[in-house]
């Protein structure tokens, strides 16, 4: 069992901490100011939110609010891992259906969603490492149907540069199986095999843009707040953690404002 948590908490975080670090920058633009987005529901989820960032140099006060997510997997709450993502080659928006589903399993993978919103550049965990190697972190993931996560982060120099050229992309993962069709029920997440599609899945997407001097209005209401932030009990992530895991094999189975050139 041990060997599993270590596997589900550390093996996914490097292997996606690794291919998002080796395309960062060695400098990043600057990028103070405040930025905000309203959440694209990408996979059919009924889940809604959005995200407000402010930035100082490398600091950013983060806020971001989401209902109707999946709720509970296991009698556990359902971890939701969520990033900035960015890329130079990446078109910086949110992937849709039935366009990006590349394979036609009815569903957005994290991979099919890439050359939208590009690699994880930031994690937005609930404490500790908020970089990309925390991105599959599930004890410091905000968890259940909705949340409202608050917190003062220092951005990579990848996430500063995607802000400040306008690809930057909030990504909330984790969907309910139940809603998938018998093929996406029953796969493998395409990132992490040791996990099934539907952990990594994305379930929340927006694009972040500038918005005028003054600060981003947060929006945050108390029907949100329902886990405070904390993302819940780590005990109870963990136990979540094991249980996806066990399902693996079985049936558990952003928009970037349109460029000028486009």
């Amino acid at each position: 069992m041990k060997m599993l948590k270590k596997t589900m908490l550390l093996a996914p975080a490097v292997a996606l901490g690794l291919t998002a670090m080796a395309g960062a920058p060695a400098m990043a633009d600057q990028a103070d100011g405040s930025y905000s987005t309203t959440f694209q529901d990408i996979n059919n989820t009924g889940a809604s939110g959005g995200a407000w960032i402010d930035v100082t140099g490398s600091e950013a006060h983060v806020t971001v609010e989401a209902a109707g997510l999946a709720e509970t997997f296991n009698d556990a709450p359902f971890p939701h891992v969520q990033h900035i993502h960015s890329a130079a080659d990446a078109a910086g928006e949110c992937p849709t259906l039935p366009t990006n589903d590349d394979n036609g399993d009815g569903i957005i993978d994290t991979v099919e969603g890439l050359p939208s919103y590009g690699e994880i550049v930031t994690t937005f965990s609930t404490s500790g490492d908020t970089s990309p190697a925390a991105a599959t972190d599930i004890t410091v993931a905000p968890s259940g149907s909705s949340f409202t996560y608050e917190r003062s982060i220092e951005l990579s120099a990848a996430a500063q540069d995607g802000l400040a050229t306008g690809q930057a992309v909030v990504v909330v993962h984790g969907i309910d199986p139940a809603g998938l069709s018998e093929e996406a029920a029953s796969a493998k997440s395409n990132l992490v095999p040791e996990l099934p599609l539907a952990a990594t899945a994305p379930a929340l997407c927006g694009a972040l843009e500038m918005q005028p001097a003054g600060g981003a209005d947060t929006g945050v209401t108390a029907a949100a707040a329902t886990n405070g932030g904390n993302g819940g009990s780590e005990v109870g992530m963990i136990a979540l953690g094991g249980g996806l895991l066990a399902a693996a094999g079985g049936a558990y189975a952003l928009r970037r404002r349109m460029n000028a050139n486009s």
